[in-house]
Parts: structure tokens; C-alpha cells; sequence
């Protein structure tokens, strides 16, 4: 005869959803924001907010949207019923950290209401028709979040050559998920995409001025003999600097398409490509040496 254990002495098995999340945040952290499965090639960030009941860390992978100085994630629980639970935590508790794969930072939850929720969800929903198909499987109104920074946090992985590729691989991610958008449009050039790429442009401008003002001039006071390889990166950041602008000249003019902006896009990747690879080559081992 087959005994079966009582409930009150069996473990309970995972739940499916709660292992699958766990198993992309596992991935996550390892690859320094790069997973595979549905979330391959897409925006991800990680979330952990405090429970609104529990006052419990929990730990969520959620999609997001760039918008300028913040990011934007939406409640959609796959067009369920209700809203998810980390909604309902940042409701109750909108301090949060947030992981993108570089950097862990602190930052505050803004639930946007009216126009302005409107707007954002029918720019996300131009972009990607799925948002469109959760709200029309759902009666409930879909929230967006704004996450705003508050706080800077630690770069992941700790030491100044991790923080150095980190960066550099989460702007060559970014800059070939935006090729990826522009090269998948349509004839129309939609709202989000617009910002999706000045968002990435700013971000590339800030990053090499703080290199310019700061890195640089640390290294070259260090190691001197690096003048040279330091004048040619300061270089090459007033070229990339000339294609942004360019870009986003393109951007604002009102006949601009995706087939028409990619040879820009195109040249600017192949640009800071080759200028990466450059900075990478000449200050990565002396990073490592100092670490």
C-alpha cells in the first residue's frame, strides 16, 4: 500500500510564477542584466519594493519604458483582473531599489493619473500593441509608474573595470535594442521610439562628460604616458558628440521616418563600437591593476 505525506507534513511546491521569476532574477544578476526566454532583447529592469502588508523586501523582473530622466513600468499582470503586487507594495510604500544591470539605486514611485497616465499608456500601446491587448482583456484601468532616481547605489559588480564594462555593454544593449525598433517600424516614427532614442542619447552625452571631466583626467595624471590615447578618446567623444547631434536633429524634423533615421543610427553604432572598443583596450588592464 502507497502512503501519501498529510498536508501538514508535505512540502508545498513552488509556485510556477514565483519560480520562474526567481530563475530570471538568478539570470539577471549572473549576466549583469541579460536574460534569455520572453525577455531576450528586451528592456528589464529588477524591482524590490516592501510589502504593503508583510513589510517584506520582495523582488520583481518587470519590463520598462525610458522617458527621459526616469523609466516607466506598467501594471499590467498579463491583462489579469487585478492589479500585481508590487503595484500595491509601491502604493503603500513607493521607496524602492531598483537593479538595471550596472548600477542598484534607490528611487521613488509616482503613479500617474489622468492625461498624463493616458498618454504615456497610448504611447507604450503605439509602440507595442500587447499593452493594447491587456487593457482590452481587462476592465480595470492598467497603471503607469514613473520611477524616478533618489539616490545612487553601487555599480554591480564592485571594482572600477567592472563598473567601466558594465556601462559600456549596457549602452551598446540599449543602442542595438533601439536598431532593433527602428529597423521593425513601420513608415510612421512613434512617440515612444522617439524617446527610446534621445533618452539613450542624453545618457551618452552625460556618460562621456563625466569621463572628460573626471576618468580621463584621473588616468592621465596617474599615467602620464597616456597622453596621446587620451587625446584620441577626447576625440572621438566630439565625434560621437557631432553624430547625436545630428540624430537628434533628424529626430525633430517633422518628416522624419524610421527607414530614413537608421543610416544615422547605423553610424553612430559603428562609431561608438570602435570607440569603446578603443577605451576598453587601453584602460581596462590599468583599471584592473588598481583594483
Amino acid at each position: 500500500m502507497t502512503t501519501t505525506a498529510t498536508p501538514s507534513s508535505a512540502t508545498p511546491e513552488p509556485h510556477p510564477v514565483h519560480a520562474f521569476n526567481q530563475a530570471v532574477i538568478e539570470e539577471f544578476r549572473a549576466n549583469r542584466g541579460r536574460v534569455g526566454g520572453p525577455f531576450e532583447g528586451g528592456r528589464l529592469l529588477l524591482i524590490t519594493t516592501t510589502g504593503a502588508r508583510s513589510g517584506r523586501p520582495h523582488t520583481n523582473p518587470v519590463g520598462y519604458l525610458p522617458d527621459g530622466d526616469r523609466v516607466l513600468i506598467i501594471a499590467s499582470a498579463g491583462g489579469g483582473p487585478h492589479h500585481p503586487a508590487w503595484y500595491h507594495n509601491l502604493v503603500a510604500h513607493p521607496v524602492l531599489t531598483v537593479e538595471d544591470g550596472t548600477f542598484t539605486y534607490e528611487a521613488r514611485a509616482e503613479i500617474l493619473t489622468g492625461e498624463e497616465r493616458d498618454l504615456l499608456f497610448a504611447r507604450a500601446a503605439e509602440a507595442d500593441q500587447g499593452w493594447a491587448e491587456y487593457q482590452r482583456g481587462t476592465t480595470r484601468a492598467i497603471p503607469v509608474v514613473a520611477l524616478t532616481q533618489i539616490g545612487a547605489g553601487p555599480p554591480a559588480g564592485g571594482d572600477p573595470a567592472a563598473l567601466l564594462l558594465g556601462v559600456h555593454d549596457a549602452f551598446r544593449r540599449e543602442l542595438s535594442t533601439v536598431r532593433e525598433e527602428f529597423a521593425a517600424s513601420g513608415p510612421t516614427l512613434m512617440a515612444q521610439l522617439k524617446v527610446n532614442c534621445l533618452t539613450v542619447c542624453d545618457n551618452l552625452h552625460a556618460h562621456h562628460t563625466m569621463e572628460d571631466r573626471g576618468l580621463f583626467p584621473a588616468m592621465g595624471r596617474q599615467h602620464p604616458q597616456l597622453a596621446p590615447q587620451l587625446d584620441r578618446l577626447r576625440a572621438e567623444h566630439e565625434t560621437v558628440a557631432t553624430l547625436l547631434a545630428e540624430l537628434r536633429a533628424t529626430l525633430g524634423r517633422t518628416d522624419a521616418t524610421p527607414a530614413g533615421l537608421l543610416p544615422d543610427v547605423d553610424r553612430l553604432i559603428a562609431e561608438l563600437e570602435a570607440h569603446l572598443t578603443y577605451e576598453e583596450e587601453i584602460l581596462l588592464p590599468l583599471l584592473e591593476q588598481a583594483a
